[in-house]
């Protein structure tokens, strides 16, 4: 099943400067690991060493943040918008 995946800045020069890409997988962990089939490198980027999503990176499926639902094991349908969104830090 195809989603559509928005890639940050910081990661596209994984996907050769691609703003967004398609990506196969039943839930986000297998996406994950598509993408880095496709794109060898990106996944490092999103996830640490011991698998999970970076504490500095948000995934979304649809505009919702995956902490919130099933984290890696969130489902996907055909059609799913995907975003990884490095968090950003700041203050005065």
């Amino acid at each position: 099943m195809s989603v559509r995946v928005r890639v940050p800045t910081p990661l596209r020069k994984y996907t050769q400067g691609a703003d967004e890409v398609n990506g196969d997988g039943a839930n986000v962990k297998s996406l994950v690991d598509d993408l880095d089939k496709n794109y060898p490198g990106i996944k490092e980027r999103i996830c640490d060493e011991s698998g999970k999503v970076r504490r500095f990176v948000n995934v979304y499926v649809n505009g919702d943040d995956i902490r919130f639902l099933q984290n890696l094991d969130t489902a996907l349908k055909e059609g799913d918008n995907i975003s990884i969104v490095p968090a950003i830090a700041g203050g005065f």
